[in-house]
């Protein structure tokens, strides 16, 4: 027997979440139905509130509800240290693992030529921009170690260069194939920490 069409649409707006099928939807679904009202409209205020409140910092595109953004703004972070990340996501990850003290850069994403994503659909433009302030010493790419991320790397290394700036990739700790936003913050510090020179 069907569900009702309200707990059915909730179904299928929940199942579009990533990592949530269809026993999860159903789950959260009827946990919602019995949930005080007071929560379930704190939830649907803060989902209703997240787009009109998040805003890109103009500094390093990350996402933060003030720009610049509190790293951005951060006296006690080296401004010479910038790492370049593909998504918000990635930019938590290292921060969580308590073991970068820079700033950020978010691409927006990775080049991916098969889908039609090149150097003008991620941020290679404004990064390069940033570097030439002169400011930045050491540049780390912190792109994903898989083929879309090892490209994107070695597109930004090949503009970067000829600007004098250190360039320096994340190595250790992070599993060919793998993927920063889900890397425990220990195997995440340690390919912060022990990031090599691209030659």
């Amino acid at each position: 027997m069907k569900p009702p069409a309200p707990i059915a649409r909730l179904v299928a707006a929940l199942r579009r979440l990533p990592g949530i099928g269809e026993k999860s939807a159903t789950r959260l679904a009827f946990h919602l139905l019995g949930a005080p009202e007071a929560q379930v409209g704190e939830l649907a205020e803060a989902i209703a509130r997240l787009r009109s409140e998040i805003v890109l910092c103009a500094e390093c595109f990350d996402l933060t509800d003030v720009s610049p953004c509190a790293v951005c703004r951060d006296p006690k972070r080296d401004p010479a240290l910038l790492c370049v990340v593909e998504e918000p996501a990635d930019r938590a990850a290292i921060d969580r693992s308590g073991r970068f003290s820079g700033r950020f850069f978010v691409l927006g994403g990775t080049l991916a030529p098969i889908d039609g994503i090149g150097p003008d659909e991620i941020r290679v433009a404004p990064l390069e921009e940033r570097v030439r302030r002169g400011d930045v010493h050491e540049v780390i790419l912190a792109t994903n170690p898989d083929a879309e991320g090892d490209a994107t790397a070695h597109y930004i290394h090949e503009r970067l260069r000829p600007l004098g700036v250190r360039i320096t990739r994340i190595a250790q700790g992070m599993p060919l194939g793998g993927d920063l936003e889900y890397a425990d913050h220990v195997t995440v510090g340690l390919s912060v920490t022990h990031r090599r020179a691209m030659d």
